[in-house]
């Protein structure tokens, strides 16, 4: 089975392959529109909150090694079940619910643009999450097949793209911008937005009992793909300002094929609505994969149904990833998706991910105090949690620059945390039976891994409710 393991390499794709999606693009380029080049200094602001982010997963991590439920099982042991149940269904399933299949309608209308096509765009995105969900069906090596190659495309595509525009190379007009009149603290406010750029690096965790030399891999895998990222970003930027004037930027439907016609003309249209389609392959393709993997993770410890556990002969969750790739299915098919509010779908499945990443950063600071002598393979200071629950709370409340936005946001967010802890307290009191704040020990935790655990306990729980 070694030679099935994942390497550095695959770690890093999978990564990168997540975070760098279609919308990605499109945030990049209105993050760009609004304040110019001091963009850049949002990207960094963003890069380093979100390696505060990764550091704690590491750590959590390398306390607790190949967990597939990864982010909840590390929950249930810092904070209980209660804090567990409402941070990952509205922090990864709610929210990768509507954004993932945003990803399949980009690659819809990146095809249609390229190809001139008459079919409709559901059919399009409906199509590529049909032929992901049968690559992911065939289990871990097919996966990470896919996601090198497609990882390999993109990356290089995006490099040559942002080297091409930063240098000046391209064959089209390049422009004069007005000056700058944007400071330091524009870049400050602007990292709310810049932070979409880097969120989903944790995916690797779920992945991380298929991965060679897990404890280097993992951390080195997700601090690699944050800087790869960041690199790219910032060139991106940089040739974004010296090909298209920052008014046209803001204003167009599609500002990433824009600077693509910009740089290269009708070739640079093709060629960038080609990394398009990889970035909407390369998310959805990462996304059916972890998230399978997750609500396999979940329903062992009982937070979920019991047939997310199902697996076929590929050892691949065959329930998670057909359950998740229909719902993408459902949303893509009602054109919902592709929508004008897309921009405003993404800001708030930011947030949900922001008070993920903050629980986790908790997580860390309460299980160095339960559990001090407990072996770790990496640790760090806990002025890294610190600095992270406080930035990344910063970006909260800096999600939007418009008042009105913002609280639209907020205010959907607090709605949906509402009606996720009402079913949290139900689900944990009918069917976990257990108490809704106290934290389950690791080592249970663990021992939840084997797949006798849940039956064990599923028939001591039958008998305790006949007595």
């Amino acid at each position: 089975m070694e030679d099935k393991k994942l390497g550095l390499l695959s770690v890093v794709s999978t990564g990168i392959g997540l975070v760098v999606a279609t919308s990605c693009l499109l945030s990049l380029c209105r993050g760009t529109a609004s304040i110019g080049t001091m963009f850049i200094v949002s990207v960094v602001i963003a890069c380093l909150l979100n390696m505060t982010t990764a550091a704690s997963l590491a750590e959590l991590n390398a306390l607790m090694p190949k967990l597939t439920g990864g982010l909840a099982q590390y929950t249930l042991v810092g904070l209980g079940p209660f804090v567990t149940l409402v941070s990952m269904v509205g922090g990864y399933l709610i929210c990768n619910s509507l954004t993932a299949p945003a990803e399949g309608a980009m690659f819809a209308f990146a095809l249609k643009e390229i190809l001139n096509l008459e079919i409709p765009a559901p059919f399009l995105s409906v199509g590529l999450t049909i032929l992901l969900m049968l690559v992911n069906l065939k289990g871990v090596d097919m996966f990470a097949k896919i996601q090198d190659i497609v990882a390999f495309l993109l990356i290089g595509s995006l490099v040559i793209l942002g080297i091409v525009g930063a240098l000046g190379l391209g064959s089209g007009e390049q422009v004069e911008q007005l000056p700058a009149e944007s400071s330091f603290l524009d870049g400050l406010s602007a990292s709310a937005e810049a932070f979409w750029l880097f969120i989903g690096v944790e995916f690797i965790i779920p992945i991380s009992s298929s991965v060679k030399n897990a404890r280097k891999n993992v951390p080195l895998g997700m601090f690699l793909s944050l800087g790869v990222i960041a690199v790219i970003q910032i060139v991106m930027i940089i040739g974004l300002n010296r090909y298209v004037l920052l008014e046209d930027l803001g204003t167009s439907p599609s500002p990433h094929i824009l600077y693509g016609v910009r740089l290269f003309g009708k070739f640079g249209q093709i060629w960038i609505g080609i990394v398009s389609i990889l970035a909407a392959i390369s998310t959805q393709n990462s996304v059916i994969s972890s998230i399978s993997k997750i609500c396999q993770g979940m329903s062992k410890m009982n937070m979920l149904p019991e047939f997310f556990q199902k697996t076929n002969k590929d050892g691949a969750p065959v329930v998670g990833i057909i359950f998740f790739s229909a719902v993408i299915m459902i949303v893509e098919g009602t054109g919902l998706a592709s929508t004008d509010a897309i921009s405003f779908l993404i800001l708030t499945a930011s947030v949900f991910w922001m008070v993920s990443y903050i629980i986790t950063h908790i997580n860390v600071l309460m299980l160095r105090k339960r559990l001090p002598n407990a072996p770790r393979t990496f640790k760090t200071f806990s002025l890294v949690q610190i600095i992270g629950i406080l930035g990344t709370g910063y970006m909260v409340f800096s999600i939007s620059s418009d008042p009105a936005e913002k609280l639209r946001i907020l205010g959907i967010v607090g709605l949906i945390f509402i009606g996720l802890s009402v079913y949290a307290v139900l689900w944990i009191k009918f069917r976990m039976h257990m108490p809704l704040f106290k934290p389950v020990a690791l080592n249970e935790v663990m021992a939840m891994e084997h797949p006798l655990y849940y039956r064990t306990h599923k028939r001591k729980n039958q008998k305790q409710i006949t007595s």
